[in-house]
Parts: structure tokens; C-alpha cells; sequence
């Protein structure tokens, strides 16, 4: 595994009620009732925090690999996050996730390297690399 050298940042919440409680940032940037997957009412879910996370930290590596390739990315890249939460066969959960990945006015070569150089720089894909199912599509 590798460590950290330096810190960067921490993003520090606050979370009471599990599924169907409220989690606060120190910062207070962030704010938010939680609900279940499905159920009613305005709340978010883990599963939507973690999909919107991953996609915007996978949008900006795109950026860091783009700027290694010598290549502008457009900015109307755009990523469709899609993470599932199942039940496995020992009564368990597990989770599987699906990024579908636009690069319009990039040749279908060069955003594919693109997408394969951010899969290795994304902290998100580092951690889930190995943990769980990922299929990274360009669309």
C-alpha cells in the first residue's frame, strides 16, 4: 500500500441517524438530510455521495492526464456515476459501479488514454480497485 507523504486536505463530517439522519462538513459547506436508497423524502444516500464524489475526482484526474498528453479537454466532458448497492449471497452488501465517461471533440483514442491515465491518478479508483466491480466506459 502506498502511504501518504504530505496531506492535503481532510474533509471532516459529522453524521447522526445512520440512513435516515443528517451529516454536517466542519465547514459547513455541507449540509444534508440522508434517507434510504428509494425511500421517500428529500434526502440524499451514501450510494449518490459516493457516485458524485468519484465522478468529480475521476473528472479532475482526467484534467492532471490530459495536461500530461498535451491535450485540452473540453468542457462539456461529462461523467454518468452509477453505483449499485446489493445484497451478496452470505447476507452481506457489497457495492459495483459503472462510470460512463463523454469526451465530445476528442479523438476516440486520445479520450481513452485519457481515461486510462485518470484511472490510475483517481484516489477513488485506487481505493475500489480490486474491492469491488468497475467497469469505466467511453460513450
Amino acid at each position: 500500500m502506498t502511504k501518504i507523504e504530505k496531506v492535503l486536505y481532510t474533509a471532516k463530517t459529522h453524521t447522526t441517524g445512520g440512513r435516515e439522519g443528517a451529516s454536517r462538513s466542519s465547514d459547513g459547506h455541507l449540509d444534508i438530510k440522508l434517507s434510504r436508497p428509494g425511500a421517500p423524502g428529500d434526502g440524499t444516500n451514501p450510494e449518490q455521495l459516493f457516485a458524485a464524489g468519484w465522478s468529480a475526482c475521476f473528472e479532475g484526474a482526467m484534467g492532471v492526464a490530459a495536461r500530461k498528453l498535451n491535450v485540452s479537454l473540453p468542457a462539456d466532458v461529462a461523467i454518468d456515476a452509477e453505483v449499485d448497492l446489493g445484497a451478496t449471497e452470505e447476507g452481506g452488501f457489497q457495492l459495483r459501479a459503472r462510470l460512463n465517461i463523454s469526451v465530445p471533440g476528442v479523438e476516440r483514442d486520445v479520450a481513452q488514454a485519457i481515461i486510462d491515465a485518470a484511472d490510475q491518478i483517481c484516489p477513488y479508483s485506487k481505493a475500489t480497485r480490486g474491492n469491488i466491480d468497475v467497469t469505466i466506459t467511453l460513450v
